[in-house]
């Protein structure tokens, strides 16, 4: 797994402000569709960005709940939060969220189930914390979608394969649906979201996905440093040549839960 430790956190801030990742939030937010007075469980809420516009919408009379296991990232999100009086953070995971059942309206997970081993049990935790007919907004990546292009196709299955070692399920979203319903959920739709790019922007994605790579893959001993800093700066030299393209999708499962 990914370790969220100080540098993970400033590099993944750089692109979560960045607009490619605001436009990916905005469709989970736009999912979930929160309401003044709602109390709102985050969970893997990471530096606390969709976190604070959750607030910012449900207003004084609501509530919002962040949880994430990684004490770097819940830092972060707590000195970004801390104007809003509305919100609470809790360290844990969302297999075993430390929170009351039917606590809240409406939850939002955003990449975390695709880090979880159980999803089945996460899924049975967070449902267990929503209140009867709430909402439930879960995004992931599904990297069946991933395209990326490269001059050195071997190089870079040898980086995807290794990036596929640090996430528990690179598929999740094609499989959630039917998990949900199998326990009596109700599916209200499942909305792709694509970022595809052909410029390599300082703040979108797959620069960001560039460095926490090149890390993963030679902090893991999957490849050499020298293969792993070659592959990076073949992308940074098809960028200036005008020839890099990179496109990956990300699906939102809204859910209802049962009655």
């Amino acid at each position: 797994m990914l370790q969220f430790n100080a540098e993970t956190t400033r590099l993944l801030t750089i692109a979560y402000e960045g607009a490619e990742l605001t436009r990916r939030r905005q469709a989970s937010f736009d999912a979930l569709k929160p309401s003044t007075g709602d109390t709102i469980l985050d969970v893997g809420c990471g530096n606390g960005l969709l976190t604070a516009e959750l607030a910012r919408t449900v207003g004084s009379d609501g509530k919002v709940v962040g949880v994430d296991p990684s004490v770097d990232m819940l830092a972060a999100a707590k000195e970004r939060c801390a104007p809003y009086d509305n919100v609470d953070f809790l360290e844990g995971v969302a297999d075993s969220i430390p929170l009351p059942d039917g606590t809240a309206d409406k939850a939002v997970s955003v990449q975390t189930f695709e880090y979880i081993d159980d999803v089945s049990g996460a899924v049975d935790d967070v449902l267990r914390c929503l209140k009867p007919g709430g909402r439930l907004v879960i995004s992931d990546l599904h990297f069946g979608t991933f395209v990326w292009a490269s001059d050195d196709p071997e190089r870079m299955s040898k980086m995807i394969a290794s990036w596929d070692d640090h996430f528990a399920s690179g598929t999740l979203p094609e499989r959630l649906p039917s998990v949900l319903k199998a326990k009596g959920h109700e599916i209200e739709a499942v909305v792709p979201h694509n970022m595809t790019d052909h410029e390599l922007k300082p703040d979108g994605l797959a620069i960001m996905m560039m460095h926490l790579m090149k890390n993963y893959a030679v902090a893991n001993e999957h490849v050499e440093e020298a293969v792993a800093q070659a592959w990076f700066d073949e992308q940074v030299s098809l960028a200036k040549k005008g020839r890099f393209f990179f496109s990956l999708t990300q699906f939102v499962v809204v859910a209802r839960k049962a009655g």
